[in-house]
């Protein structure tokens, strides 16, 4: 699929320095759930009860939450997550669609029909082609990194995961990495599903810092180190001798 996109990249080039393209505006408004309800009764379904699995706050909490309403009600959580994050890939990978995204000066127009290219080219699904061009109408493609992300956190949610940060100076290998899920999975328990998620950073200069829920273990060699230049700053209490 991100090929597609790439693939689609001329097409929004063109779009971008053309102001005279007339664009189809969307009726889509998004305040709350307006998205969501807009997408029912445009399709003609029956419009059901979808609770948010986390309270998210903020304009990138707030379209993340409408986003996800939609998706569930159409069974369609997963592909519309995948698309996200082809797009997010799309966007890192080129400068001028980077560039597009974060530039006010385009008009509405311009970037609605930009997007549709896009989208099209890329077959994404209506739900997600619907919602980008409410970002592009809005101006809003610029928080897109954001709002996958928060995505991300609902359909974690809405699948019982967890998701575990594990930092290191080098990758785990794949027994220790087991080794950790089964860890981390004997502390969550059952009824949740740990997905592990490394990151590679050198300045903690060796151990670990698992990160999962609201817990950070850090027992990297750079928090050890300064806990015992903390200790070694320490003026003796001699009394005790």
């Amino acid at each position: 699929m991100a090929g597609r996109i790439r693939s689609t990249l001329p097409l929004f080039t063109k779009a971008l320095r053309s102001d005279s393209l007339s664009a189809h505006r969307s009726a889509l408004a998004l305040a709350d759930s307006q998205f969501s309800r807009n997408y029912a009764a445009a399709t003609g379904q029956k419009e059901e009860r979808v609770k948010v699995p986390l309270a998210l706050f903020g304009g990138s909490g707030n379209y993340a939450s409408a986003l996800y309403i939609a998706a569930v009600r159409t069974n369609s959580v997963d592909k519309v997550e995948t698309e996200l994050l082809d797009l997010v890939e799309a966007i890192k990978r080129s400068p001028t669609f980077a560039q597009f995204t974060r530039d006010h000066s385009v008009p509405a127009k311009t970037r609605v029909k930009a997007i549709q290219e896009i989208a099209g080219g890329a077959k994404f699904s209506e739900i997600t082609k619907n919602f980008l061009v409410v970002l592009a109408e809005n101006g809003r493609l610029r928080n897109i990194d954001s709002i996958a992300k928060r995505f991300g956190d609902l359909t974690m949610a809405y699948k019982g995961e967890v998701k575990a940060i594990v930092t290191t100076v080098i990758a785990l290998p794949p027994e220790e990495e087991k080794e950790l899920k089964e860890t981390l999975q004997d502390i969550i328990g059952r009824g949740k599903k740990v997905k592990v998620e490394q990151k590679i950073d050198p300045s903690i200069l060796g151990g670990l810092v698992v990160e999962f829920g609201q817990k950070v273990f850090d027992m990297s060699i750079k928090t050890r180190a300064r806990q015992m230049e903390r200790f070694l700053r320490e003026p003796a209490n001699l009394g005790n001798l």
